[in-house]
């Protein structure tokens, strides 16, 4: 059984569950390119299989204050916030309320008889105060199609150059490439810049599937200029049949997608 691992594995897994080589498929390389790109396109927006939970560490250069942006990797399609690493912060060392608070209550709450309410609820109590009067929490605004994460702050007096932050969001895992990007700039963290990468999306069932039906439809379309065109021995082209097919089967496989692998609206608001 042929395991797709790279692009031109897939297409070429792709036209022989069209046919070929039995059967020529008229469709040019370029327009194959075309339609993997399509394909995989769909693949990243609607899969959840094509995303991942990342947490990635920033460090404020002078051009963020400048700006008054971060400029982020066109992997993230969302950061649904943004964590300070200040070591100086109320909320981390040894000697913060909350650390001090489970040190002296750790073994009461190992008794039978205790319970982690109480304990529950004054963490809850000591993060609404951190809350309002410390205000970590940024407010920021992302979009996906322009890579830039504006953070509500005062830029060179909070957010200073050479100050940490922790994003967290979801990436797009990219189809595994000799030439795949390693780094994705200078303010990332230079020990965890590798991208999400795998030569296992070309695997995929649904990628062979859906890729498949696109260029079945390309196919159906350049054979649609021909229609009523017989052939040596009266055999005549079809491309529209070959068309509709397509598109019926691409619409089982969108509906199919959408029903079974999408992730909730809501699973990416932050």
């Amino acid at each position: 059984m042929s395991k797709p691992n790279s692009r031109q594995s897939l297409v070429d897994y792709c036209l022989r569950a069209l046919g070929a080589p039995v059967i020529e498929i008229n469709v040019d390389d370029d327009q194959l390119g075309d339609r993997l790109d399509e394909a995989l396109q769909f693949y990243q927006e609607y899969h959840s299989d094509a995303t991942i939970r990342r947490f990635r560490k920033y460090r404020i250069t002078q051009d963020d204050v400048d700006n008054k942006y971060i400029t982020v990797p066109d992997t993230f399609i969302t950061i649904s916030r943004v964590l300070p690493f200040d070591p100086n912060s109320a909320g981390s060392g040894d000697f913060n309320v909350e650390f001090q608070l489970m040190l002296n209550d750790v073994y009461d709450m190992r008794a039978p008889a205790s319970t982690m309410l109480n304990y529950s609820m004054t963490q809850q109590h000591i993060a609404l105060i951190d809350q309002m009067f410390d205000g970590k929490d940024q407010t920021t605004r992302f979009n996906r199609h322009i890579s830039r994460l504006y953070i509500e702050t005062r830029w060179g007096t909070d957010l200073k150059v050479g100050d940490y932050l922790i994003f967290e969001g979801y990436e797009v895992i990219v189809p595994k490439t000799k030439n795949t990007a390693d780094t994705y700039g200078s303010g990332f963290d230079p020990d965890a810049t590798t991208e999400p990468t795998s030569f296992k999306i070309y695997n995929d069932m649904f990628l062979k599937r859906y890729l498949t039906a696109l260029i079945k439809r390309q196919w159906g379309i350049n054979l649609k200029k021909f229609q009523g065109v017989q052939l040596p021995g009266g055999v005549e082209i079809n491309g529209q049949q070959i068309y509709d097919e397509a598109i019926e089967e691409i619409r089982q496989i969108e509906e199919e997608v959408q029903l079974k692998y999408e992730m909730p609206p809501a699973f990416y608001v932050g």
